[in-house]
């Protein structure tokens, strides 16, 4: 019976355990966010706060408690610059569990241990989403106008040079559909009905004498 001892194995060893922890603690900081089992959220969740709140304190003695525990400097750096002051107000409870239920193939039990969010960040979050949407929405009006501008002017160069076209060929296709065949053409030069040559087969009748 494994009376009075908290903590779970997970399979490992020490060694192994206080690695893994290390790892999921800085990649919450970093990232804001992970997906793991429930268990080892569990786990992890304590540890996690307990570097934010040696965030807060600030101090040379603070950095380099949590620099032995996560083991890297670039996360100590995120820690004590950018996730520290998001809680500056908040005594405690800095992150959250949420169930998403059992993962394909062992079933193992999935959660999301992630940071909650500050008022003040919340704010900043929807200012930062108001002003996205009304960039785009102007942004693509703005295309549309120019899209309308540019179909006007191809039509524009379209008509013009279809005119253009037109008076090479000698007039408008009005003009020519109207057109008369003139009287020289009609007629002889002196006004005299041109005879057609017979076809080949007339001539051929003839010959013969049919």
């Amino acid at each position: 019976m494994r009376h009075h001892r908290s903590g779970r194995k997970l399979g490992r060893d020490a060694s192994h355990r206080k690695a893994l922890y290390a790892n999921l603690a800085g990649a919450l900081i970093e990232h804001g966010r992970i997906k793991t089992t429930a268990a080892k959220a569990k786990e992890v969740k304590p540890i996690a706060e307990q570097m934010i709140t040696l965030g807060r304190r600030g101090d040379l003695a603070a950095r380099r408690q949590a620099s032995s525990v996560l083991r890297s400097k670039d996360v100590v750096h995120v820690l004590f610059a950018e996730v520290a002051p998001r809680f500056a107000e908040r005594p405690g409870g800095y992150t959250r569990i949420v169930r998403i239920g059992r993962r394909l193939g062992d079933a193992g039990e999935t959660a999301l241990l992630e940071l909650v969010k500050s008022p003040e960040l919340k704010e900043k979050l929807r200012k930062d989403a108001e002003e996205a949407a009304k960039a785009a929405k102007a942004a693509e009006k703005k295309g549309g106008a120019a899209k309308v501008a540019k179909g006007k002017a191809g039509e524009a160069a379209a008509a013009k040079g279809g005119e253009g076209e037109a008076a090479a060929e000698g007039g408008s296709p009005k003009e020519k559909r109207s057109a008369k065949p003139a009287r020289g053409d009609k007629f002889g030069k002196k006004g005299v009905p041109t005879q057609h040559k017979p076809t080949t087969r007339a001539r051929q009748r003839g010959k013969s004498g049919d």
